[in-house]
């Protein structure tokens, strides 16, 4: 039966304020360019802002500093554009589409997918670079995503009801389980895949190049712009099924494509960059307070404050400890841990 009645719209949260929005957006995009400069004068030498800008526009050979700039500090910033740009979006995704406030691409076993790609691939098909790795990375994070989908039934079958958010984080939970304790059981009988997968595994921006950033980046780029389509369907299933199918939105497609995006994001980033914990659960939470809940503010607005936290975080692994550092997956876990302490204690997470 066909109707030419429209599907009203979903109603936008009631905190939306178009111009504190534009100030948030605009002071976002302020600290993320501060962050970049950050990043590429600092280390165990500092460099002046005038020396970074020289050698972006005026590329010296002879001289060291642009070297450096060029060479080190350039690749490992855009790696971490990249991997904040999908983590922090795939974070609002992950809370949005399970509707738990703790939720990350991690909690779905994407990350743990990945990790145990990555190990087969070294440990069985003898990969050694990071360049090899990005795509075992991709292939684990998205069978893992297939397995949980399958499990906890998020899409529904044959026209019955999805299962509850609820059933899609316990799926998430067990599947990382399982599969972590393979990906161990695989390094603890093979010293030289544990070797090779010890420097990936902790999250890190250095070692990376750019053929790497340019691997990943249309990943990334395809991964962003879907889930920028995504805020109507988000704000949608924010109000429960029932409500969302009386707005005319297609429950089981929303939550797919919306899934799909979550992929492809969390696998991208977790590929180039390894498995960074925190970023994509703390990073929802700031812009949501910064810019309430709708998800179409979210989503944007996520993108330009998790590769500032994740820039920022690099930095101070590079300068706490000079001349070594500490790996960014170290220091984001480190800054993470507290916060998440605080949202358990301070909010109620049952849904």
């Amino acid at each position: 039966m066909t109707s030419s009645a429209v599907a009203p719209a979903v109603p936008a949260p009631p905190r939306t304020r178009r111009g504190a929005g534009t100030a948030t957006t605009l002071l976002l995009a302020a600290l993320l360019v501060a962050a970049v400069v950050a990043s590429l004068a600092s280390g165990p030498r500092a460099l002046p802002p005038s020396v970074v800008l020289d050698a972006l526009t005026a590329f010296d050979p002879t001289n060291s500093d642009h070297l450096v700039i060029t060479e080190v500090r350039l690749p490992r910033t855009v790696i971490g554009l990249l991997a904040g740009l999908a983590l922090g979006p795939a974070g609002v995704l992950a809370q949005g589409l399970t509707r738990n406030p703790i939720a990350e691409p991690g909690i779905l076993g994407l990350n743990t997918g990945a990790a145990l790609a990555v190990v087969l691939a070294i440990a069985v098909l003898g990969a050694r670079s990071l360049t090899a790795y990005v795509w075992f990375g991709f292939v684990g994070a998205g069978v893992a995503a297939l397995i949980v989908a399958g499990v906890a039934g998020v899409a529904g079958v044959g026209g019955r009801p999805a299962t509850s958010p609820a059933t899609l984080a316990l799926a998430g939970a067990a599947l990382t389980a399982g599969l972590g304790s393979v990906t161990t059981a695989i390094l603890l009988t093979d010293p030289n895949a544990f070797d090779d997968y010890r420097f990936w595994q902790v999250g890190s921006l250095a070692g990376r190049d750019l053929v790497i950033a340019a691997q990943a980046a249309p990943f990334v780029g395809a991964g962003l712009a879907l889930a920028l389509l995504c805020g109507h369907a988000l704000n949608a299933l924010a109000l429960g099924d029932d409500v969302a199918r009386s707005f005319g939105r297609h429950v089981g497609r929303d939550r797919a494509v919306c899934g799909v995006a979550l992929v492809v994001l969390a696998g991208a980033a977790t590929a180039v960059a390894g498995p960074i914990a925190f970023v994509g659960l703390v990073v929802p939470h700031l812009v949501r307070a910064l810019a309430g809940p709708d998800h179409r503010r979210l989503l944007p607005l996520a993108a330009l404050a998790a590769p500032t936290l994740l820039l920022v975080a690099d930095v101070v692994g590079r300068v706490v400890a000079a001349p070594r550092e500490v790996q960014v997956g170290i220091v984001t876990a480190v800054l993470g841990a507290p916060v998440f302490v605080w949202f358990v204690r301070r909010k109620r997470f049952v849904r």
